[in-house]
């Protein structure tokens, strides 16, 4: 189960409440790494063992940086750090871009805008927060990499060559990119020798936001007990220690993630377990799919210079307010 359906699932009654199983089991929620225990629990109940946790980090191409002239990116490295370094890097006569400025939310607007003291959603999930001055300018700086610095590829060049490809191929110098990415640049070959991670660049303060997987159980399954303990399986420090080794996602088991920042050693993947300190909870509602395809549908209007953030934001927000006011 994924963060922006669970609640979905949960209220419909469709995924079992696993509370009074959890009483007497080997399990312990707090086992689990906060946020993602918070983000599977549906009015005071638990509904899934969580299972991993992802986490975004600043990907960085390390041949062109020293052929640019520009120092690799420190965990010192502000925001403006980030555009100066991009500057450098960005040879239109080569069609290297120095970063990519993609349109999905959690890398790019969800990392940046609790950097800039916002939220997209109240604590209560009942308001936007996108109208606010500070996440508008989470937005913005994104934009601005496009239409005011221009060291970002555009929207459609985006649309129709995937940012990652431009990362693994040598056109884009840099890329803000999950944890999950690991395993997939690690299969290029030009990406396992050429690319590392480095923390997000800092705006006002640090944040960013994280996602991740749970297990669950059917409510109507005819085998409740067994589906329970393969979940106690599941959600054990040996499976979670064994998840983490095999290089794919963070375990949300806390103290398990050292086996997957040794898979691959030629990454510093230690960035994105340090991010998760000052990650928050994916945001989310009862039918997220609703306010979080408009918003990328609007903001995209904002990627292309056809409309101002905070003239997307103002829509975006509304759109968002009359979905949360019908949820139920």
């Amino acid at each position: 189960m994924n963060e922006s359906n669970f609640a979905t699932y949960a209220n419909g009654g469709v995924i079992a409440d696993l509370s009074d199983k959890l009483k007497g089991s080997s399990l312990t929620m707090s086992d689990y790494i906060d946020i993602q225990t918070k983000a599977y629990t549906w009015k005071g109940d638990v509904y899934g063992i969580p299972k991993d946790i992802d986490a975004i980090g600043l990907w960085y191409n390390k041949t062109l940086f020293q052929q640019a002239g520009v120092a690799a990116p420190t965990a010192d490295w502000t925001w403006d750090d980030m555009v100066a370094a991009a500057q450098k890097l960005t040879d239109p006569a080569k069609g290297v871009y120095g970063i990519a400025a993609q349109p999905a939310a959690q890398q790019s607007y969800y990392s940046t805008i609790p950097q800039t003291g916002g939220t997209v959603i109240s604590a209560d999930k009942k308001k936007s927060g996108y109208d606010t001055p500070e996440a508008i300018k989470g937005v913005q700086v994104w934009v601005d990499l496009i239409n005011k610095y221009h060291v970002s590829p555009t929207l459609q060049q985006m649309t129709d060559t995937d940012p990652d490809s431009m990362f693994t191929s040598g056109k884009v110098a840099m890329i803000y990119e999950g944890s999950w990415a690991a395993a997939e640049f690690a299969d290029v070959p030009y990406a396992k020798a050429n690319a590392d991670v480095a923390p997000m660049p800092k705006l006002d303060k640090p944040g960013g936001v994280s996602n991740g997987l749970a297990n669950v159980m059917a409510a109507k399954t005819a085998h409740p007990d067994q589906a329970f303990k393969f979940l106690e399986f599941l959600g054990s420090k040996k499976a979670e220690t064994a998840q983490a080794a095999a290089g794919i996602v963070i375990p949300a088991y806390k103290g398990a993630a050292g086996g997957w920042v040794d898979s691959f050693p030629n990454y510093h993947l230690q960035v994105f377990v340090d991010a998760l300190k000052n990650s928050s909870q994916y945001p989310s509602s009862l039918n997220s799919a609703i306010w979080q395809d408009a918003a990328t549908a609007e903001f995209n209007k904002a990627w292309t210079g056809d409309e101002t953030v905070a003239a997307a934001a103002k829509k975006v927000a509304a759109q968002m307010d009359k979905a949360l006011a019908a949820e139920k």
